[in-house]
């Protein structure tokens, strides 16, 4: 669904911690986003990004994305976790399989660093490219893709401790996750998925402050992950204005469910 505010009463307030000033949007449509991550072909959780700290969830990714488009999902993310460790796709097979039993759209990331990789993708049916590390090692990549691809390019912002991670989470690199944004900008790209990596599967609270920095910095939609585990959450990143919210392991434990939080934001 295309980012967009439409007739919202809009007001300015201070976050709880009262440094960041947001933009409250009353009247906003977001996306509330399954997220799907894939390791040896299996539907996992891992606890802020560490491979040591694997769940299983279900050996059967198909079942799992049919169910969650069953439930009303607008769209899902997939992750390949083996790819992004590695560098290169590794569940090529179960994401196809995955693109061609579901009709609705599919975003997806992990060790797509090569653009031939990414027109292969979007021939197989996803609709977006999640581009991480490449966007931090190749950024004429990234502006190859976008120049070819347009809005099919989406950049991930993997912040750990105010700086930006790449290769899985596994490596810092220093980078400011403002001014890295505002450089993949200059290169096209339209829309990014931020995700606090210290938040992500641990069932605490998105880093709301820093969601509504970025967003007033840069102006451009953006996706919320990390950290998502109640409708509250959900509610408050709808006020802030965010297109889309990624929610992994909440779903899977049953802490949020997906029908009463698309009803939630609708």
């Amino acid at each position: 669904m295309p980012w967009r505010i439409s007739g919202g009463k809009r007001s300015g307030r201070r976050d709880p911690g009262g440094s960041i000033p947001i933009l409250i949007c009353e009247e906003i449509t977001i996306e509330v986003i399954p997220a799907i991550d894939l390791r040896r072909g299996k539907c996992v959780r891992l606890y802020q990004g560490d491979y040591e700290t694997e769940t299983i969830f279900s050996d059967d990714p198909v079942e799992v994305a049919l169910e969650w488009q069953s439930l009303g999902a607008p769209r899902l993310h997939l992750v390949d976790l083996d790819g992004a460790a590695t560098g290169e796709p590794c569940n090529l097979d179960i994401i196809k399989e995955i693109a061609g039993a579901v009709l609705i759209p599919i975003q997806l990331g992990g060790g797509i660093r090569q653009l031939e990789i990414v027109e292969q993708l979007l021939k197989a049916g996803i609709e977006r490219i999640i581009l991480g590390t490449a966007a931090v090692k190749d950024p004429k990549l990234v502006e190859e893709a976008c120049r070819r691809f347009s809005e099919s390019i989406i950049v991930g912002v993997d912040a750990w401790e105010g700086h930006i991670a790449i290769q899985g989470w596994r490596q810092e690199t220093g980078l400011n996750p403002i001014e890295f944004t505002q450089s993949m900008i200059r290169l096209g790209v339209k829309r990014f998925i931020y995700t606090d990596i210290s938040r992500d599967g641990t069932l605490t609270e998105p880093n709301f402050s820093a969601i509504a920095e970025l967003m007033s910095a840069i102006k451009l939609p953006i996706i919320a992950a990390g950290g998502i585990s109640s409708l509250t959450h959900l509610k408050i990143l709808k006020q802030l204005g965010v297109e889309a919210a990624i929610v992994g392991k909440a779903l899977y434990t049953g802490d949020i469910n997906l029908k009463q939080a698309l009803a939630a934001v609708s």
